[in-house]
């Protein structure tokens, strides 16, 4: 199917055209093109593969806009989805897309005042959105009302397959009109999905989005081997060598969550957690928080971070290895998005090397083994940022007084020593080894024989720098007479880079990019080992 080129193509009111560019949407994506014609013609049931990520919330949105009755007070479109979250997620889009104020859009949830949705309801509500247990509460009450509906939307209706809500999904359907449009979204269609749709939507339409990747190339993949104990560790030098880590970290159980999230919080980390044990009202004040990125860091398990749709995320990093590929995929898919480049990094001991590669295998993906970062290239990342940051700070108008407070400071001592005493006094704690512990590399019995021979190497270049792969190859390759693709495994970050070489080839690339009086551009790549 041709892909639409404008939002103004599908024939929507100039009032929602107005709306759709300045939420600043520019063109459709797949997921769009396909379903918003057919749901337009109104004239059919649709189930649309489409995972988070792809626009499918305007998908389904836009055309309810376009479509609703504002002078009636009835419900005329319900949307199920299977968490809280993604129901207020849900509703603030569609609330941000709409340009005419009378249209009336409520989430209803479990944890939410139950009082205030009846009040919301009572009052006339067109668009309903909701979790299963709680739309199944109103209308065992008879406070919601869906036998003159016009759509029933199922958003991420594998994932309330996998919570158990399949009854439940069954169970709201008998309360509804038989000539309603039915609209399901799933990133996966499992067979009791299709047993569904064949009992509640006779004569479907199917729209995959099979062109599409699960996972953008635009998301960098990497594992680290380590052990449990240094999990932690691990962590706290990821986020610390990268200049504006902004990212989820993803634990197995609530148990789990709380402690990674205290531990960061003791360290002085923007980190908060996120957990079905927390309160309603603390969970929308923490990912509103995130959002306006107060903190950089959210800990969460699988579950409560369902509906967390943010775009510039710069790292999905695995803490705990996820139960299956489709999790793997779900929790990857938040990064690499919006033509913002992303890195998922998943942790994994040494048992469960086979697990990852079915994962690797079943994803249809590529993960490359990492080293994790060492303490002294972290050191250097630092220094570096802060010299930056004090370059720059020259550059800006300087109060008189510090002028004043200069000079009386070098009447009595040398500019070195000042200079060094201010950077111990500023920056001791953000550049002293002494804060990171120590981690040891695994390695199985057949990774130590693949390794030997192999070094890995430490490039000051990176995205910045506008370097690539093959940029970076051909950097080297022009400066030492080897064959490409002994370069392997490059890892292009931020301000540097990782390659690994045969060992006969490391120490003349190294002598070969040696400058006298400067830092050397490629060196070996440190990694802390116990002693």
């Amino acid at each position: 199917m041709k892909q639409v080129a404008t939002f103004k193509d599908f024939g929507f009111s100039s009032h929602l055209v107005q709306a759709i560019n300045k939420k600043g949407f520019e063109e459709p994506t797949l997921i769009q093109s396909m379903t918003i014609p057919v749901m337009l013609k109104d004239d059919r049931n649709i189930i649309a593969q489409a995972q988070t990520g792809t626009g499918k919330t305007a998908a389904f949105g836009l055309p309810l806009i376009e479509m609703i009755n504002t002078r009636s007070k009835n419900v005329q479109a319900i949307i199920l989805v299977p968490t809280r979250e993604l129901a207020v997620q849900v509703a603030e889009e569609i609330n941000s897309l709409k340009w005419n104020n009378d249209l009336k859009i409520v989430p209803i949830y479990g944890g939410q005042s139950i009082d205030e949705q009846l009040r919301r309801l009572k009052k006339g509500v067109h668009i309903v959105v909701g979790t299963p247990g709680r739309v199944i509460d109103h209308l065992k009450r008879k406070t919601l009302r869906l036998e003159n509906i016009e759509h029933l939307i199922m958003d991420e209706a594998d994932e309330m397959l996998n919570m158990g809500f399949i009854e439940d999904m069954e169970e709201i359907m008998k309360y509804t009109n038989a000539d309603k449009r039915t609209l399901l979204f799933s990133a996966t269609i499992p067979a009791k999905i299709r047993q569904l749709a064949r009992k509640y939507m006779e004569g479907y339409e199917l729209i995959a989005t099979k062109k599409e990747r699960l996972i953008t190339h635009l998301t960098e993949q990497i594992y680290f081997e380590v052990k449990v104990s240094d999990k932690f560790e691990a962590l706290c030098r990821i986020i610390d060598i990268e200049e504006d880590f902004y990212g989820l970290v993803f634990c197995r159980t609530k148990s789990d969550v709380n402690t990674v999230a205290g531990h960061l919080i003791d360290r002085g980390y923007d980190a908060e957690a996120i957990h079905g044990d927390i309160s309603q009202a603390q969970r929308e004040k923490t990912l509103a928080k995130f959002k306006k990125h107060k903190i950089n860091i959210l800990v969460a398990t699988d579950v409560a971070a369902r509906g967390i749709d943010v775009s510039n995320l710069t790292h999905v990093l695995n803490y705990a290895l996820p139960q299956d590929p489709e999790s793997y995929v779900h929790r990857i898919g938040r990064t690499g998005r919006a033509g913002n480049e992303g890195t998922a990094i998943t942790f994994i001991t040494p048992s469960e090397y086979k697990r990852l590669m079915f994962i690797q295998r079943a994803a249809g993906t590529d993960i490359k083994k990492s080293i994790v970062p060492g303490v002294k290239d972290i050191i250097e990342v630092k220094k570096k940022k802060i010299t930056e940051d004090l370059t720059n700070l020259l550059r800006d108008d300087i109060d008189a007084s510090y002028y004043a407070w200069s000079k009386q400071l070098l009447a009595d001592n040398k500019p070195m020593d000042i200079l060094a005493g201010l950077l111990k006094y500023s920056f001791d704690e953000d550049v002293n080894p002494q804060a990171y512990g120590d981690i040891n590399e695994v390695l199985s019995k057949g990774e130590q024989l693949d390794q030997q021979g192999k070094v890995r190497l430490f490039v000051a270049l990176g995205k910045k720098d506008k370097f690539n792969a093959t940029k970076l190859v051909d950097l080297v390759t022009s400066r030492v007479r080897i064959k490409s693709k002994r370069i392997k495994d490059i890892q292009i970050l931020d301000k540097f880079s990782f390659i690994t070489v045969p060992f006969e080839d490391a120490e003349k690339i190294i002598a070969s990019f040696k400058k006298r009086g400067r830092k050397p551009l490629i060196t070996h790549a440190r990694q802390t080992k116990k002693k």
